[in-house]
Parts: C-alpha cells; structure tokens; sequence
C-alpha cells in the first residue's frame, strides 16, 4: 500500500525530529505511514545552526524517495526566536537574519513551504507592525530571488500583542507584501478555535470557513497543523490536544479532512508526543478514520 493509497489521497503526517541530521526524519515519519511530514531545518530554540552540506540535503532526498513522502507534502517550520514585528532593533536584526538562513535552507532541502508566526508588535500597534513584517520580507525575498521557498504566515491564538489571531491580520500582511508567489498561509486548527473562530459541527464550521474563504483565500493556503485545544472557544490560549480529546472535538476534523478545499494541502500533526510515536499513531489513525466518513462523528 502506498502512502497516498492509505490516506485516500489526502496527505496526512506529523511533525518529525530532525535529530541526528534532517536526512533521519523521512524515515520517522515513514515509521507511522505519514504521508506529509513537518519539519525544524535547524534548532528551533537557537539563532544559527551548523550549515547543511550538499551531502546532507542529498541524502534528505534520497530517504524521501525510499519512503514515498512526496516532496511537496514536506514544510518547514521556522524557530520560535524569529520576530519580525518586534521594537527591539538586535531582536530584528537576528530574525531578519535566521529568516533569511531558513528560507535558503529550505530551497536546499527542496522544501516548498517554510511556517512562521506572523509576530508580536509589543506595542506599535497592529498596523505598524504588519506594515515592518512586509517591508523586512520583501528586503529578504529581495536578496533571494532563486529561493522557491514560500514563506507562511501561521494564524495564531491572537493573545497579547501577538498578531495573527484574526483572518484579516494574515490578508493584510500578505497584501502588504504583495508577492504571492513567495508568500502563503498556514491555517492550525488549535490556534484558529482559541481565536474565536467555531470549526465543531457544520454550521459553524461552514460560517469559519466561509471567513477564511473571503478574506484570505483558500488559494493562499498551502499547509495545515492538525491540533485539538486543551482550552475553549476563544480562550486564546495556546494548548494542544490529542485529536477528538479536546475542545474541538472528531466532528470538526471530520468535517475539514472531506471538505474538497483542503485536498490538495499538506497537513501534519502537532499534538503532544512520546519518543516511540504511540501517541502520533494513535492520532494518524482517528484522522485516517474520519476520511470519507459522510455522517457526523460522535
């Protein structure tokens, strides 16, 4: 059975550990039939990292080809030092930099998406914020232009100056930039219902999506993380939780993995995690579950 074959032709995975080179992950991910896959290109808690060198990126490629993860389901995600928004000027400069080290990395690997959180204007206000994360991305895109590597804006949960927690936040950041080929979105279900935003039974989760529809755009999205919220509607607290053990619940997971909007979209788990990958199996397979299932989970 190919990957494809088990998830009906969606692409469904998890994120994966780089440890040991970047090259181990396809062969974790294969581990529990992912067929997309999330990934860190460096340490996601530091600035800078050690290079990867054609060897690696080679032997990346080849361990995708072996285990069928195709590479257009792969993205990346950036570290969480990166804020681009951010009043202290060594902060820019840093993530200006790790931005720019990322991305080319990505165009490396081969990666097609790299994730990253919008940022948090401590204080600017929302518009001068968004207005500096546009200028300093269209600076980088400037000084890559090979890179085939989009850059997308992840929703987040919206708390304190943390910008992303509505819809419209991600449009205006893209619009600003007005790039598209080198720009996109990331849509995590956790962070969208901390927000606010109802995805539990088929009205509102049409009504979500409906938003989404009209003020970004479906064709913006180009990746998706699978998380279930340890909190409530609008609680806008970031806490993720095992699929159908949360607040969102099966019914809403049913509903996007057989919503023809997000066929085409690689999605990759981020709910906790033991070092064996019980607990990503045992996701995987609620997910794979719900696919083509027509009547409501309960």
């Amino acid at each position: 059975m190919t990957p494809k074959a088990l998830d009906g032709g969606l692409a469904i995975g998890s994120h994966m550990s780089t440890a040991g080179g970047v090259d181990k992950a396809p062969a974790r991910g294969a581990s529990v039939d992912c067929t997309a896959m999330q990934i860190f290109v460096k340490n996601n808690q530091r600035w800078e990292g050690p290079p990867i060198t054609d060897e690696a990126a080679e032997a990346y490629r080849r361990e995708l080809a072996r285990t069928n993860i195709p590479p257009d389901a792969v993205f990346a995600h950036t570290c969480y030092l990166i804020n681009l928004a951010s009043t202290k000027e060594d902060l820019v400069r840093k993530s200006v930099a790790a931005l720019e080290d990322e991305l080319n990395r990505c165009d490396k690997l081969g990666v097609p998406g790299l994730v990253m959180h919008p940022g948090a204007h401590l204080g600017q206000g929302r518009d001068a914020g968004i207005a500096q994360i546009a200028r300093l991305c269209r600076e980088i895109f400037a000084r890559t232009t090979d890179n085939r590597t989009r850059l997308l804006f992840e929703t987040t949960v919206g708390t304190g100056t943390n910008i992303g927690g509505e819809f419209e936040d991600l449009r205006d950041i893209l619009d600003a930039i007005d790039m598209e080929p080198r720009t996109g979105v990331c849509l995590d279900t956790c962070h969208i219902f901390a927000a606010g935003y109802d995805i539990r039974e088929k009205k509102p989760y049409e009504n979500t999506m409906l938003k989404f529809s009209e003020i970004i755009g479906f064709e913006r999205l180009r990746a998706v993380h699978l998380n279930d919220s340890k909190f409530g509607l609008g609680e806008r607290k970031d806490r993720h939780e095992h699929i159908g053990q949360g607040h969102i619940g099966v019914e809403g997971f049913r509903l996007l993995l057989n919503d023809a909007r997000f066929a085409k979209v690689p999605m990759a788990l981020e709910t906790p995690k033991d070092k064996d990958m019980t607990e990503d199996r045992a996701n995987l397979e609620v997910l794979r579950g719900l696919i083509g299932k027509k009547t409501p989970a309960r």
